[in-house]
């Protein structure tokens, strides 16, 4: 059972599970269930014949699945990327939430945030890969840099990578969350008002530790392999680069494609129609300020 003390508050939830949940026997998608908001809610609209798939890599996830005692309702213990292991055009909704949970981000454990010392770890799936500081005590300054920049959107990378090789060969690799945040502090000499310094060095580092863009991009294809059609593709993102992903993958697919070769011949058909592009409200961001950078793109399934 998650642990109280770092409770997690599902962000836009009623408005994904009414994009999401367009049959009352169907069989649906959790791709990221995280604390299990979204899947609970969804389990409650759906009837005696429906069935809920949910997916994390996350360990301490899936014991809180566990918890949920229902019939229609399955857990794997595998990332989104995994969505193509479904039969084809089984399924009438895939719902992805891409933030990191709260219990995530709280837990200083597991290295995820900068404002709680920690080891500096930063997996989702603790059973398996490389930690950050795995990563940054062996990793190239060109590395670290190239990543800091094109993850986290950091214009002071090449500083931060710097710091961190030298501080690597002066006195050893960094091992916590403070000693990172610390260190990018001292490196960063600008930052927006009321952003830390080192916001998005954590991001990025996070990101690349966890193939987070490329698994994305993995679980979007598979999307369109498992939907059936008028099935319901429902995404909800927190950053740029996420979002950038979603709303390019929606509008490829959206349009016909033409053959320049042969512009006379018939496009290749639509996979998709964009539906609604959604952001919480007001009154939700001030219940729960994490939400105020959420982005929730809707696209349904063509019958091509």
């Amino acid at each position: 059972m998650l642990d109280k003390q770092w409770q997690h508050t599902t962000v836009l939830l009623n408005e994904a599970i009414d994009a999401l949940v367009t049959r009352l026997d169907g069989l649906y998608v959790d791709a990221t269930f995280g604390r299990g908001g979204h899947s609970r809610l969804a389990l409650s609209r759906l009837g005696p014949r429906g069935q809920l798939i949910a997916f994390d890599k996350d360990p301490e996830a899936i014991a809180e699945a566990a918890t949920i005692h229902d019939a229609r309702f399955s857990i794997r213990h595998q990332g989104f990327a995994d969505l193509g292991e479904l039969p084809p055009r089984s399924v009438c909704g895939v719902l992805m939430d891409l933030g990191v949970s709260s219990p995530q981000i709280d837990n200083p454990g597991r290295g995820f945030s900068f404002r709680h010392d920690g080891p500096l770890d930063m997996r989702m799936d603790t059973t398996r890969g490389q930690s950050v500081a795995q990563w940054l005590a062996t990793a190239e300054q060109g590395q670290i840099a190239q990543v800091i920049r094109d993850y986290g959107e950091e214009r002071f990378a090449v500083p931060i990578a710097k710091a961190i090789v030298a501080r690597r060969q002066e006195r050893g690799p960094l091992a916590t969350t403070a000693e990172l945040a610390q260190l990018v502090a001292g490196a960063v000499k600008t930052r927006e008002p009321g952003q830390d310094p080192a916001t998005r060095t954590f991001q990025a580092l996070r990101i690349f530790i966890n193939a987070e863009l490329e698994q994305l991009q993995q679980a979007l294809e598979a999307s369109l392999d498992i939907l059936e059609p008028q099935g319901q593709l429902v995404v909800i993102s927190f950053h740029s680069l996420e979002d950038r992903i979603v709303k390019q993958f929606i509008a490829r697919n959206s349009r016909e494609v033409v053959d320049r070769r042969a512009p006379f011949a018939v496009g290749a058909p639509l996979k998709l129609r964009a539906l609604d592009r959604v952001k919480p409200t007001a009154a939700e961001i001030v219940a729960n300020p994490r939400s105020r950078s959420a982005i929730m793109r809707v696209a349904q399934r063509t019958e091509a």
